[in-house]
């Protein structure tokens, strides 16, 4: 992607604001969805994989704030899955991060999104997760 197409985030605030936008349109999305009779799992894969995938950015966006709250150019912010974890290292209760980061990346990105899980506990600890990641870096 041309670095003329992305997204200008301008400041830590506005990344952060942007991801719990995404978060709460994520938990829209999934909503649409009915859950099963026995209370486990989401009838319709269509909501709960793009929701996933909302949430899932939501993550992102959060860590593009922190970055840039640290002085990343927002030019310069990672572009793959292996530049995120690179840099996760230099996240204070980086223990904490990683975990909910795996979680999102996980549950979320590779389980709900692209193989279509559509267990209720197992998105809503990818959701926990990304909301647990925002608090974390807002700090």
């Amino acid at each position: 992607m041309s670095k003329k197409n992305r997204e200008i985030i301008l400041t830590k605030e506005q990344a952060l604001a942007e991801a719990k936008r995404y978060l709460a349109s994520a938990k829209e999305t999934i909503s649409k969805s009915s859950i099963d009779s026995t209370g486990k799992l989401y009838e319709d894969s269509k909501y709960v994989r793009e929701g996933a995938g909302i949430a899932y950015l939501a993550a992102l966006k959060a860590f593009d704030g922190w970055l840039i709250g640290k002085g990343y150019d927002s030019d310069k912010l990672p572009t793959s899955i292996d530049e995120y974890w690179s840099l996760r290292k230099k996240i204070p209760h980086n223990g904490v991060f990683t975990s909910n980061f795996t979680l999102a990346y996980q549950n979320l990105h590779i389980g709900a999104y692209y193989q279509g899980i559509v267990s209720v506990n197992f998105v809503k600890e990818g959701l926990k997760a990304v909301k647990d990641i925002i608090e974390l870096l807002e700090k």
